[in-house]
């Protein structure tokens, strides 16, 4: 009898189950429920946690290195050597305090600096008599300009395993890769723990191995409460090189890489407006010395907003050629330094545009590349076509990660699918 009443109930639940796995809001509820678990269970159960490497100015001579822990430690150590050698150097991190809805995350960082140029460094975390992994880190070349970047659209999502499986793909299928660019809305929400936790967990061992160039987007200010905030989960997380002005520290920055000249702004100056309300100006006093001060032989600009309004359904636009606010602010700065290429996010769409100089088609213009989406988070066939799109994929679009290959007087580059089908790819020569 017991037994009978056993299967009973059993077969209630796996009833009540499929009913509630067959609406979807509640399915989603449910799969956030046993990810947010499951984050928790693989990433907190230990004493650090979210190891990652950070874009320095000069990765030739220097390197970041972060961690999380639950704990507030003094005993932490990096250690590090060359590859193959006996001698450990040992350094201690500095630390700062995140306090997010009365849960407190310590936050560790080391820059590594005069390290040799085309080197490869072994790494490990150390505190008591624990020590962690080894861990690869490989500088730059000096006076090379070969190299490989992956870049990743935005990543937000309601669950972050496709996202973790996009990564690892696009990964494992180019481990010649020597950093990575994430360009804005890494997570859907930015003051939840969990998401970022899923985000770190999704690029891991990757950036274990190589750093990441983030890009702050819109949804980094977004309280747990959907109000807009500062993105302090954000600018904690990424210590970023320190050129900008200090007052906006880890907000925008640039950085060098073979004969690149890479620009990251920050296109978050409406939701900042009532924090930081002379954040524009002064980013663009900013940008136009750090567009005109470089020497090197490309210019490349990492924003997370487009440069283009796009017409849909309930918007038609035709065929107008409508710019955005930060296209009509920024494109004339562009312009008057030269920018080779300009990637943009935001609107889960991939769009490669004709070169456009002075607000029109030029094949002396810039590329501006709008990069797609690496999330789940998409928007199937909503966008129309733009007069200024030279390549649309077919639609409805998924998922996609653009690699991007520097040579000596090329930049190519590509765009893949999931299954690392090439759907586009342009190159720039000089």
């Amino acid at each position: 009898m017991k037994k009978r009443i056993i299967i009973s109930v059993l077969l209630l639940i796996i009833i009540c189950a499929i009913g509630i796995m067959s609406y979807s809001p509640l399915r989603n509820k449910v799969e956030q429920m046993f990810f947010a678990t499951k984050v928790y269970n693989l990433l907190n159960s230990e004493e650090y946690m979210n190891l990652h490497q950070v874009i320095t100015k000069d990765s030739a001579n220097s390197r970041t290195i972060m961690w999380q822990s639950l704990n507030d430690r003094d005993d932490f150590v990096l250690e590090y050597k060359q590859e193959n050698e006996d001698d450990i150097s040992q350094v201690k991190p500095q630390k700062s305090v995140l306090d997010i809805d009365n849960k407190k995350i310590y936050i560790y960082a080391v820059t590594l600096e005069n390290l040799k140029a085309d080197m490869v460094y072994d790494y490990r975390l150390g505190f008591e008599n624990n020590r962690s992994d080894w861990y690869k880190l490989k500088t730059a070349k000096e006076n090379n300009n070969k190299f490989k970047a992956l870049i990743f659209p935005d990543s937000q999502s309601n669950d972050y395993t496709e996202w973790k499986s996009l990564a690892m793909t696009a990964w494992q299928n180019n481990q010649d890769s020597d950093f990575f660019i994430n360009m804005g809305d890494l997570v859907d929400n930015g003051y939840d723990l969990v998401q970022w936790n899923g985000w770190f967990d999704g690029v891991e061992p990757m950036v274990n191995n190589i750093p990441v160039s983030p890009v702050q987007g819109n949804h980094e200010t977004y309280t747990t409460d959907w109000q807009v905030a500062m993105p302090n989960i954000y600018l904690t997380m990424f210590n970023l090189p320190t050129n900008g002005s200090d007052k906006y520290q880890n907000q925008y920055y640039s950085y060098d890489y073979g004969d690149v000249h890479f620009t990251v702004i920050n296109t978050q100056d409406d939701e900042m407006a009532n924090f930081e309300p002379d954040l524009l100006n002064e980013q663009l006093k900013w940008l136009e010395n750090d567009l005109a001060t470089t020497n090197k032989k490309w210019k490349v600009v990492l924003m997370h907003r487009d440069i283009l309004n796009y017409g849909r359904d309930a918007r038609p636009l035709g065929d107008e050629i409508s710019f955005s606010r930060h296209g009509e602010i920024y494109m004339p700065i562009f312009d008057k330094y030269d920018v080779d290429a300009v990637l943009t996010a935001h609107l889960h769409t991939y769009r490669r545009r004709v070169l456009i100089r002075d607000f029109a088609q030029d094949d002396q213009g810039t590329l501006y590349l709008l990069t797609g989406v690496a999330g789940n988070v998409r928007y199937p066939n909503l966008w129309h076509r733009n007069p200024l799109d030279e390549y649309v994929p077919p639609q409805p679009e998924t998922d996609n990660y653009v690699v991007l290959e520097a040579d000596e007087n090329s930049l190519t580059f590509s765009c893949y699918l999931p299954d690392n089908t090439q759907i586009d790819t342009v190159t720039l020569e000089k």
